[in-house]
């Protein structure tokens, strides 16, 4: 993998100012429950009054559903130019997913729409089924998920009920392990190319075994030579672009 030209940038992570319209980049470990929009709707709202920045360009690259935790990259400024780059690099995760039923969001954003008894599964199914799923696949995108299909986000047509037909697509699964210690809970470790969506593999491993599968949670580690354990707590971040803001008096300053 090559190394990313703007490593130096982010590995001084902890500037005293702040040059968010030359271009910042961050890496922030997103926490549960938040979109990945929220995350930067909030640092954009915070980087506007604290820094007196009338327009900024502020975004991410890649998206993180709302149950999923771990390692989100945020450009300001000049450096959105790169968010394409960044987005194009291979990403690990970790997480864990439930044998023995399905949900209609892959996830557990719903409830459970069917189940299966999982006593019959054997450790070389197991393997069997995960090694299926190494290398290049035809992968086809939740119905619950933010592609954008003639401009309009997948989830709003599943919610509305309409019909929407998701094309496959061809993504990279360079590695691909599991444990099964806490079975039925099978908790994995996936390396994977842009483009991969782990809840459709969960789901994907389930059929595979003749069975079904959900996940319950997924943390994002490392996307190209970025980690995750390099990554800002997203309050303290909130909290550091105010105290770098020009001039702090006792109105602006706010706890996190």
């Amino acid at each position: 993998m090559a190394e990313n030209p703007n490593m130096d940038v982010v590995r001084d992570a902890r500037p005293c100012v702040f040059t968010f319209e030359e271009g910042e980049v961050f890496l922030i470990d997103k926490p549960l429950d938040w979109t990945s929009f929220d995350v930067v709707n909030l640092i954009r709202a915070v980087i506007k009054k604290y820094h007196q920045i009338r327009k900024l360009k502020v975004g991410h690259a890649g998206t993180l559903d709302p149950l999923a935790t771990g390692l989100l990259i945020l450009c300001t400024g000049r450096m959105t130019k790169q968010i394409d780059n960044f987005q194009a690099q291979e990403k690990i995760y970790t997480g864990t997913m439930l044998l023995g039923q399905t949900t209609p969001t892959f996830d557990l954003e719903s409830e459970p729409d069917r189940f299966f008894p999982t006593d019959g599964i054997s450790a070389e199914a197991l393997d069997e089924a995960r090694k299926k799923f190494i290398g290049d696949i035809m992968q086809r995108p939740p119905k619950f998920s933010a592609i954008k299909i003639q401009g309009k986000r997948a989830f709003d047509y599943a919610r509305s009920d309409e019909e929407l037909e998701l094309k496959e697509r061809l993504v990279h699964i360079d590695d691909f392990q599991i444990d099964t210690t806490n079975f039925p809970k099978v908790d994995f470790m996936v390396k994977c190319s842009k483009g991969t969506y782990i809840r459709s593999l969960v789901n994907d491993f389930g059929q595979a075994l003749g069975n079904g599968a959900c996940l319950i949670s997924l943390r994002r580690t490392k996307i190209g030579d970025f980690d995750v354990k390099d990554a800002w707590d997203l309050m303290e971040l909130k909290q550091k672009i105010i105290e770098t803001a020009p001039e702090i008096t006792e109105n602006n300053v706010e706890t996190s």
